[in-house]
């Protein structure tokens, strides 16, 4: 079986380098998610992790950004979580999401607070990768302030373990967790923390991707921000970070063989 790929990608709402959201028209929009989706079909990935991705927003021109990369991507499957819904003349609508060439089996998209406008959360998701069921979290924490990340990555694992007791022997106990978490690996950040909580609940040492380069902002990229963490028992774990201009941030791919029994059963949900 070959490696699973995987890309996570910060897609700024399909703005490109634009400094303020809404200033781009609809075409540019169009003309730049092709281009995204044009990236992610060379890339070849499994399943790709985006963040900051609109479904029915005004300031990007009310385009179903999921469906069109979905469908211009080439992917079979794809499942949306919104962190920030408006409603009214300036519809906000956006989020994360998955997009997967393999089965969802299950997907669970959860806030961090009730926001009209710069929230954040996660998508938890759970692939058929060749009847192997691989879970994966989708993360985007706050940008700012490092006590508000710590409060988020509590709610995180809190979500983790209600999961793991409701399903019991059938959890999938060692996830696949990805996004932009805002802040770099060194310690005393939440990055740092989650790869110590991780290992911790695991069987396991997590590991740590990208282990260089860095993502933000992408013309000339000063900080790591976007990261992926795979769970023990993976081996070719290899992870790099991908030249682009298409977003303020850069994509990470990373490629990585199960073990032999996979990630866990999971839940069927």
């Amino acid at each position: 079986m070959r490696p699973f790929r995987l890309v996570t990608f910060n897609i700024a709402h399909g703005r490109g380098l634009a400094p303020v959201q809404g200033l781009t028209t609809r075409r540019r929009m169009k003309a730049r998610l092709l281009r995204i989706a044009r990236l992610l079909k060379r890339l070849e990935a499994d399943a790709v992790a985006l963040q900051e991705i609109d479904r029915d927003s005004s300031w990007s021109g009310r385009i179903d950004q999921v469906e069109f990369l979905r469908r211009a991507g080439g992917f079979a499957f794809a499942e949306f979580g919104a962190n920030a819904r408006r409603e009214g003349r300036l519809r906000l609508d956006y989020g994360n999401a998955v997009l997967s060439r393999h089965p969802l089996l299950f997907s669970e998209s959860v806030g961090f607070g009730a926001r009209r406008v710069g929230g954040k959360g996660f998508l938890f998701a759970e692939i058929d990768f060749h009847g192997r069921r691989l879970p994966v979290a989708n993360l985007h924490l706050h940008y700012g302030r490092r006590a508000r990340r710590f409060m988020q990555l509590d709610l995180f694992l809190e979500y983790l373990e209600a999961r793991r007791r409701a399903a019991g022997a059938d959890w999938a106990a060692q996830p696949l967790v990805c996004g932009d978490l805002n802040n770099g690996d060194t310690r005393g950040d939440a990055t740092a923390a989650l790869l110590a909580h991780l290992s911790e609940a695991g069987n396991g040492s997590y590991t740590l991707l990208p282990a260089r380069g860095r993502t933000f902002p992408s013309p000339l990229p000063a900080r790591r921000l976007d990261f992926v963490f795979l769970p023990p028992g993976v081996t070719g774990a290899k992870g790099a970070v991908v030249r682009s201009l298409l977003s303020d941030h850069r994509p990470v791919v990373v490629d990585f063989n199960l073990p032999a029994g996979g990630c866990g059963r999971g839940q069927t949900s």
